[in-house]
């Protein structure tokens, strides 16, 4: 029997210091997000990172956080049930980090007798911090406690054309009548080593400015080479011109080198070149979260106006739209019903 596993990031349990805390010691002591070692991320995270990291983080999660709970986990329960009633496969929800577990939502399949599992990352882009990270401590689970399942995953859906097509159809909503200056398409940022980890070839990926742009097989895994074409291909569709848009990363953290340029440098410097009229999608998220509501919608909002900005627009994720939705039910199917996922 086939079932789905629907996997996101997570959430603290309440935006209280001492949910908080916790979290962020299982997001930041995974080894795929920050790859050094053991000893050395213990020292960087409880021994520094944890010392004030909780109360600034519960403080916004706390300006983003619904009656209902956390956004981004309210969002992804909507959007499972709207895809749980479209197919009589069974579906479940779960996250990376927080208290719904992959392991809870395995269990959860094979309590209805599922043994095939496809494993769905909730990330466009192919990176180790999202998606890598998913994919290995789900086989670590499987081996352990369900050796009879058998696992396939959905490939990172960057390019697929139904994907651009309800990113594109959502971007054209929202700006339908905001006369923008520019479009900044901000994407989270990982360190540039992450980028040379993950290259296949081991030689390709020399982030130069070139190597994105030039076919390899390095870009099936290359999160950069994945958000560039994600921003041409939504371009293209929309026919934005190259002038009026660009490129950015955010949520960096100190003391390494990231991806460029960085989303808060670029926006708090377009007021100064008569860039007054600004909107920003963050097409890296397919549910809004604390990187997107508070990070972008409220504080690149407020550093864009402090500096000299006039209008600033947050499109959305396409969280539970019915086209998204559909999109993804569609995909479950066409992998239930062949014997070769397509998409």
């Amino acid at each position: 029997m086939k079932g789905v596993l629907l996997v996101n990031l997570g959430s603290p349990k309440s935006p209280e210091p001492k949910d908080v805390k916790p979290y962020l010691d299982e997001f930041l002591m995974d080894k795929y997000v920050i790859d050094v070692p053991f000893l050395l991320r213990a020292l960087l995270v409880r021994g520094i990172i944890l010392r004030k990291r909780p109360e600034e983080s519960a403080h916004a999660y706390k300006k983003i956080w619904w009656k209902e709970g956390s956004p981004l986990m309210v969002l992804s329960e909507r959007m499972h049930r709207k895809v749980q009633a479209k197919t009589e496969i069974p579906v479940a929800l779960a996250m990376r980090y927080g208290e719904m577990t992959i392991e809870k939502g395995l269990q959860e399949l094979h309590e209805q007798g599922v043994t095939e599992v496809l494993l769905f990352p909730l990330y466009p882009q192919y990176a180790m911090a999202s998606t890598l990270t998913i994919l290995v401590l789900a086989e670590e689970i499987r081996k352990k406690k369900f050796p009879h399942m058998k696992f396939t995953d959905v490939p990172a859906f960057y390019n697929k054309p139904d994907y651009i097509k309800n990113l594109a159809d959502l971007m054209k909503k929202h700006l339908e009548g905001f006369d923008y200056d520019q479009l900044v398409f901000s994407y989270h940022g990982i360190p540039e080593r992450h980028i040379r980890k993950t290259d296949v070839t081991k030689s390709h990926c020399k982030i130069d400015g070139s190597c994105c742009s030039t076919p390899s097989a390095a870009h099936a895994f290359c999160y950069r080479h994945q958000c560039y074409e994600t921003t041409r291909l939504v371009v293209e569709q929309l026919n934005i011109p190259k002038e009026k848009y660009c490129q950015t990363f955010q949520s960096r953290l100190a003391g390494d080198k990231w991806l460029e340029p960085y989303t808060d440098i670029e926006i708090n410097n377009m007021p100064a070149k008569g860039i007054k009229k600004i909107a920003v999608v963050t097409p890296a998220f397919v549910t809004d979260c604390l990187e997107t509501l508070e990070e972008i919608a409220m504080r690149a909002k407020e550093d864009f106006v402090e500096n000299g900005g006039q209008e600033f627009l947050a499109i959305p994720c396409l969280n539970d739209n019915d086209s998204w939705v559909e999109t993804v039910t569609n995909w479950i199917k066409e992998w239930a019903f062949a014997e070769k996922l397509a998409i």
